[in-house]
């Protein structure tokens, strides 16, 4: 939400930004069959400064998805294993002492990357899960009283598996709140699947994955999302479904101004994935579940913890508001 600034330069138009575009989705495409919405959204979050969570059950390529986007990319890439005994200082590193100068030196930890994969994020305690909080929030780290800021771009791709309760830390609402999008991945259709077991028959399609942009596209692309445009009734459009959320009876926790900034801020991208350098209804309407059901709480504990219930909650406000001319 309070990431550092892009430098204050007129954006090229969106034809001449399309091309990038496209080689970052063709890429990414190249390892993940069958999956160019899911694809997209993760776009999305990139070019919007926003960070992805991604839950599904094992082996349905959430790991892979990270891992192609950030291969994509010619900028550095760390992978966490969340694990229970991960501690904080394992993510944002910690002063070593040298035995040569007598002073304390910082060694960074894996945090001070372009793109981070945090692996089965809920297999560590919530205290290791806040260590995040900061750099996600305002792209920054602060260790021993000092704060460090983090290079841009900057990105954190989580995976968690839902369904598995044993040995698993459930998510606080102010870390969930951090991640712009949530996404599942979802089974493949038979004839992706067949091109699956193909594509890996001589080994891992990913590791092979050459980066088609570099960090300083992705900044070109990041300061175009800022200045895509949005009409006062799309605002409006917007404010209404933030604000439905607040007073619906099957809702005990709506959508905080930080996630209406955050639909607003991810329309944007979705206008400039999509080649427009404006936003319409349509952009709100498409992201509002990825980018607002995981950012309520429903008023009976089954609605607050069943997986999906939150979504189809705000699906049917959705449908429910009126969508400009």
């Amino acid at each position: 939400m309070n990431s550092p600034p892009i430098a204050d330069v007129a954006a090229p138009a969106v034809d001449e930004l399309m091309p990038l575009l496209q080689k970052l989705l063709d890429n990414v495409g190249l390892v993940v069959l069958g999956k160019p919405e899911v694809i997209r959204l993760a776009v999305v979050a990139l070019l919007a400064e926003g960070h992805v969570l991604i839950e599904d059950v094992p082996g349905v390529g959430k790991t892979l998805l990270a891992r192609a986007l950030a291969a994509s990319i010619d900028c550095s890439f760390r992978r966490i294993q969340f694990t229970p005994d991960l501690l904080p200082s394992d993510i944002l590193g910690s002063s070593v002492y040298q035995a040569a100068t007598g002073e304390f030196v910082f060694k960074e930890g894996p945090i001070f990357s372009n793109v981070i994969l945090a692996d089965e994020i809920n297999r560590t305690t919530p205290r290791t899960q806040s260590a995040l909080l900061e750099a996600m929030s305002d792209q920054q780290v602060s260790v021993e009283g000092k704060s460090f800021v983090l290079d841009p771009p900057f990105i954190v791709l989580a995976t968690q598996n839902p369904y598995e309760f044993e040995g698993t830390y459930v998510l606080p609402e102010s870390q969930l709140d951090r991640f712009m999008i949530r996404l599942r991945m979802g089974y493949p259709l038979r004839a992706e699947e067949r091109k699956v077991l193909s594509s890996h028959r001589s080994g891992e399609p990913v590791e092979t994955l050459q980066p088609v942009l570099n960090s300083e596209d992705i900044l070109l692309l990041q300061r175009a999302v800022r200045s895509v445009r949005v009409d006062e009734s799309v605002v409006d459009y917007l404010l209404d479904i933030v604000h439905a959320t607040r007073k619906g009876d099957e809702l005990h926790v709506g959508v905080s101004t930080r996630g209406a900034l955050t639909l607003y801020r991810a329309a944007q991208s979705l206008a400039l994935v999509s080649g427009r350098d404006y936003v319409v209804p349509d952009d709100v309407k498409s992201l509002a579940v990825p980018v607002l059901a995981h950012r309520v709480v429903g008023k009976s504990f089954l609605q607050a913890g069943e997986f999906g219930a939150a979504e189809a909650i705000i699906r049917d406000l959705v449908d429910r508001i009126r969508v400009p001319a």
